[in-house]
């Protein structure tokens, strides 16, 4: 089957995507050296991003946001609560299920982990003109709205809007 142009512009977008995400890792990984709490590992940090965006998920549905096996994610959320950073209550609708959330220390080293995140992201953006950082913005909030439309977590963060952007 042949490549339609529209297509192949998805491509063309999704590998400078790509490319950006490994930015942004790039720089995220800085922001969690610099947090005061100290590093997460990356299996960690997407577990708490994951909880911040499902409170009261049970295990199965956490090991599916995170394409985890069950076994896998039993024992990252031993380590979670260990540390304090999450929380396990029994199902309110199942005696058979457990539900996980984040604790009250996990809300606020994923809060620092965030904000340190976000620092080092801010050095390139303050680089950018107003106009291409409104269309960026405008862009994140469209990815974030498909995202939400196929049923991946995605977490309001009640910040400026793009239109407030510029």
């Amino acid at each position: 089957m042949p490549r339609t142009l529209h297509s192949a512009h998805h491509e063309q977008v999704a590998h400078a995507a790509c490319a950006v995400s490994e930015l942004v890792e790039l720089l995220w990984g800085r922001g969690q050296e610099a947090a005061p709490s100290g590093p997460l590992s990356p299996s960690q940090l997407r577990a708490l991003t994951a909880l911040a965006g499902q409170e009261g998920a049970n295990l199965r549905a956490l090991g599916e946001v995170l394409g985890t096996r069950p076994s896998s994610v039993s024992r990252l959320c031993d380590r979670l609560e260990a540390a304090g950073l999450l929380e396990r209550y029994p199902s309110t609708t199942s005696r058979r299920e457990i539900e996980v959330r984040l604790s009250r220390r996990g809300r606020a080293v994923l809060a620092e982990s965030r904000a340190s995140r976000a620092r080092e992201v801010e050095t390139v953006l303050q680089e950018m003109a107003p106009a291409k950082l409104a269309a960026l913005a405008e862009g994140l909030e469209a990815f974030q709205a498909a995202a939400a439309h196929l049923g991946l977590p995605v977490e309001t963060t009640g910040h400026e809007r793009s239109a407030d952007i510029a």
